[in-house]
């Protein structure tokens, strides 16, 4: 496995990419299909490389689901609000205490809130 971190690219939405979607829209489905697999760089993920990948917990899918607002779900959970900000914005990675706690509040809600009130 490659130590290189991955690639983030920040579009300007002043000034976005140019594609020609009327291109697209005029094709079929079976055609955007083997265009897609044409490409080299976007080729479909190997059966052993699904089963080798791990599910990350998305916080705003997390929280959105549990219908919190940002500082409502950081006081319900004992977390900082900067914090939870920072991991939905990907401006801080997930460590796998986070990952672990946040799947206990995606299957478990009140159980973290009542442990995190005491």
């Amino acid at each position: 496995m490659s130590s290189t971190p991955p690639v983030r690219v920040h579009l300007d939405p002043a000034n976005p990419p140019k594609a020609d979607w009327s291109r697209v829209d005029a094709m079929t489905e079976e055609q955007r299909h083997a265009a897609a697999l044409a490409d080299p760089d976007a080729q479909p993920a190997t059966d052993e490389q699904l089963a080798r990948m791990r599910r990350v917990p998305n916080v705003k899918a997390i929280r959105t689901k549990l219908g919190l607002e940002v500082d409502e779900f950081a006081r319900r959970f004992g977390l900082p609000v900067a914090l939870v900000r920072d991991w939905e914005e990907q401006r801080r990675p997930l460590d796998p205490a986070a990952k672990a706690l946040l799947r206990v509040i995606e299957r478990e809600p009140e159980a973290v809130a009542r442990v995190a009130a005491e």
